[in-house]
């Protein structure tokens, strides 16, 4: 029983702690992350349109999304880390080396980082999140199976 409650508990932190990062996320995308000026979007000046109005909510999306991965990432590699001290099996090293290429792929996706190295990424739309939106639920159903067995 106690086992059980603890596994609970557990679940509930990281439900917790994934709140709080899509938060800060989206507080940081909302508030630092500036906008390209029309001249950078569009070069040639007989076509200068402004980005559409939606390509704020795309990139803060995106944002929360591969943060909320790179969260998700860090609980999978610490989880099967444990795993593998246990029991010390190859399959274990496969899925830490799986959950390090993962990290490592949403870590470089997520616009913070691009932002943070001076890389400014606009014009994709919703193209932008959706290999990262689906990223996320592969993720969490990963974690969710890691921890319930």
């Amino acid at each position: 029983m106690t086992h059980y409650m603890y596994k609970n508990v557990k679940i509930w932190l990281m439900l917790a702690t994934l709140v709080v990062v899509a938060l800060l996320a989206a507080f940081w995308a909302t508030t630092y992350m500036p906008l390209p000026s029309p001249e950078g979007f569009m070069r040639r000046r007989e076509y200068m349109i402004p980005p559409p109005g939606d390509i704020e909510l795309y990139y803060t999306l995106n944002t929360v999304i591969s943060s909320v991965n790179v969260t998700l990432l860090i609980f999978l590699l610490i989880t099967y880390i444990s795993i593998y001290m246990k029991i010390k099996s190859q399959f274990t090293i496969g899925l830490i080396i799986f959950s390090m290429v993962l990290l490592f792929y949403a870590l470089a996706s997520n616009p913070l980082v691009h932002w943070a190295f001076g890389f400014r990424a606009f014009g994709l739309g919703p193209f932008a999140m959706l290999p990262n939106l689906f990223t996320c639920v592969a993720l969490a159903v990963l974690l969710y199976l890691t921890v319930k067995y």
